[in-house]
C-alpha cells in the first residue's frame, strides 16, 4: 500500500515538473505565420522562434503590455449582394466549407468577425433597389410597403448561415441610398434627402433594424451613408454634414431610442482627406449625444486622420470600414500598401475594426450595378464552385485569424522599416503583426519581458507573431 502511494506522488510530481517545463518552453517560444509579396509563401506556418537573454546589435521592436489603446470590435470585409449571390449558388459541400474558412474557428479558418452589409443594394449589386420601392409619382411616408423580401442576392440567408457558424459576429449595415421617392433627383443616383421625409427615414432605419431582428440578425452598427460627398455611384447620395447632423440630433437618435434600440449611430463613412466632417457634426452636442463614433475609407488623404479625430473627441470610437483593391493592382504591391496603411495604420490610430472591401467577385469582376465599381477585385474570386483566394484574403487574415474581438492594442515601436501593432487577447496572448515596407530583407528582435527573439523578414513580407 505504501509503495502505491508512494509511486503515485512520484507520478503525479514528475508530471507536475513535466508541464512546468512545457509551460516555460511554450512561453519561450513565438510561432509565426508568413505570406511573401512573391506568394512564393501564403499564410504559412513557420518553424517556432525562441526567446532568449542575451540581447545584439539589431533593430529591436519592443512590446510594452502597460501600454492599453482601444479594444478591437473585429477584422473582415463588405458583404456585398454580389458576393452573396455567387457564394448562394455554390455546391452545397463547397458553400459548406468556404463559409466554415471564412467564418469559423477551426485551425484551418481565418475567423472573420466583423462584416458590413448595404441597406438595399450597393454598387456591388446587379441591380439597384431598396426595401420601398414604388412606381414613379407615388409616396410610402408611412412605409407600407416596406419588405426585406427585396433581397434579390438571399444576404439574410446566407448571414443565417454565418451566424449558425459565427454567432458573435459584429454586423455593421450602411446605406447607399433611400428609396428614389424620398429623394430631390427622384435618382438612385446622387440627389438629397428632401427635407419632408428625414422623419420617413429615421423611421425605415428603424424598421430596417427591427425586421433584421426578427429574422435573427441583429445589427451591431449602422453608417447613414457611404460616401456622402460622392455622388456619382449607382446607388449613392449627397449628404452634407450640416444635414448628416440634423438628421441625427432631430430624427434619427430619437426613433432609435423611442423603439429601445441600441444599434450604434456611426457618422461619415468616407475618405480621410475630410477629417473636418466627422469633427464638425461631433461639435454639435445636440447631435454627438446620439454618436458612438466616425468611419472611414482611405481613398483620398491619411490614415493619421483618424487620430486628428480622435483628439478633437477623444470620447468617440473610430472605425475604418473599406478600402478596394483592384483589378489592375499586383499582389506584392497591395499587400504591402493595405497592411501598412489598412491594417497596421488604422489599428495605430485608434480604429476598432479594419474592413477590407468586397468579399468576393466573379472572373469578370461582376456582379456590378449599372455603373458601379467595374473593377472592384474581392477578396475570392467564384466561378461556379471553384474558389481562388486574392490578395485581400491574406491581407484580412493575417490579423483576423490571430486577433478576436476583444483584443486590445499594446505598446511596440516603429523601427526603420518595419510597420508594426500588437495586440493582447482575451485568453493571454500577444500578438505582433509585421510587414517589412523595405526594398531588402530586415533582420531584427522582438523583446518582451527582457527576453529577445531574432527574425529575419524578406522584402514585402508580412508576419504574424503569437506568443
Amino acid at each position: 500500500m505504501k509503495k502505491n502511494i508512494l509511486l503515485i506522488v512520484c507520478t503525479v510530481f514528475i508530471l507536475s515538473c513535466t508541464n512546468k517545463i512545457q509551460l516555460k518552453n511554450a512561453e519561450k517560444s513565438i510561432n509565426f505565420w508568413l505570406t511573401k509579396g512573391d506568394q512564393s509563401v501564403l499564410l504559412q506556418k513557420q518553424p517556432a522562434l525562441i526567446f532568449g537573454e542575451i540581447p545584439n546589435e539589431f533593430p529591436t521592436i519592443e512590446i510594452d503590455e502597460t501600454q492599453r489603446f482601444q479594444t478591437i470590435d473585429g477584422f473582415g470585409y463588405t458583404l456585398t449582394g454580389g458576393s452573396a449571390f455567387l457564394i448562394n449558388r455554390m455546391n452545397k459541400s463547397e458553400k459548406s466549407a468556404l463559409l466554415n474558412e471564412l467564418f469559423g474557428d477551426k485551425p484551418e479558418s481565418i475567423a472573420i468577425s466583423y462584416l458590413r452589409i448595404s441597406i438595399g443594394a450597393s454598387d456591388l449589386d446587379e441591380t439597384v433597389f431598396s426595401y420601398d420601392d414604388l412606381p414613379e409619382g407615388k409616396t410610402d411616408p408611412n412605409l407600407e410597403n416596406f419588405s426585406l423580401k427585396t433581397d434579390p442576392n438571399k444576404v439574410i440567408s446566407l448571414l443565417k448561415e454565418i451566424l449558425k457558424i459565427n454567432p458573435r459576429i459584429k454586423i455593421l449595415a450602411t446605406s447607399w441610398s433611400p428609396p428614389t421617392w424620398m429623394k430631390t433627383n427622384n435618382s438612385t443616383i446622387g440627389g438629397s434627402l428632401l427635407p419632408q421625409y428625414y422623419e420617413t427615414y429615421a423611421k425605415y432605419f428603424v424598421k430596417y433594424l427591427q425586421e433584421m431582428a426578427a429574422e435573427g440578425i441583429k445589427i451591431d452598427a449602422l453608417t447613414i451613408q457611404n460616401e456622402p460627398e460622392h455622388g456619382g455611384n449607382n446607388p449613392s447620395m449627397l449628404m452634407t454634414a450640416t444635414e448628416q447632423a440634423d438628421f441625427i440630433k432631430n430624427h434619427l437618435g430619437k426613433a432609435l431610442k423611442m423603439a429601445n434600440l441600441t444599434t450604434k449611430i456611426i457618422i461619415y463613412d468616407h475618405n480621410c482627406d475630410k477629417p473636418n466632417y466627422p469633427i464638425s457634426i461631433l461639435n454639435d452636442a445636440d447631435a454627438k449625444q446620439w454618436i458612438d463614433g466616425s468611419a472611414f475609407h482611405l481613398y483620398n488623404g491619411d490614415i493619421s486622420a483618424l487620430s486628428k479625430v480622435r483628439e478633437a473627441h477623444p470620447d468617440k470610437n473610430l472605425y475604418f470600414t473599406e478600402q478596394w483593391t483592384g483589378a489592375k493592382g499586383d499582389f506584392d504591391g497591395d499587400l504591402k500598401w493595405h497592411l501598412k496603411n489598412v491594417i497596421i495604420g488604422s489599428m495605430r490610430n485608434w480604429s476598432k475594426t479594419a474592413l477590407e472591401w468586397n468579399l468576393a467577385n466573379d472572373p469578370t469582376f461582376k456582379p456590378y450595378s449599372p455603373g458601379g465599381c467595374t473593377e472592384c477585385k474581392g477578396a475570392l474570386t467564384i466561378d461556379g464552385s471553384t474558389v481562388s483566394r486574392n490578395v485581400s484574403y491574406y491581407i484580412i487574415a493575417h490579423v483576423s485569424k490571430f486577433v478576436p474581438a476583444g483584443s486590445v492594442r499594446i505598446g511596440s515601436n516603429l523601427t526603420g522599416n518595419l510597420q508594426n501593432v500588437a495586440f493582447l487577447t482575451p485568453e493571454g496572448k500577444r500578438i505582433l503583426l509585421v510587414e517589412n515596407d523595405g526594398n531588402k530583407e530586415a533582420i531584427f528582435n522582438i523583446n518582451h519581458n527582457q527576453k529577445w527573439a531574432k527574425i529575419s523578414l524578406s522584402a514585402g513580407s508580412v508576419a504574424t507573431f503569437v506568443w
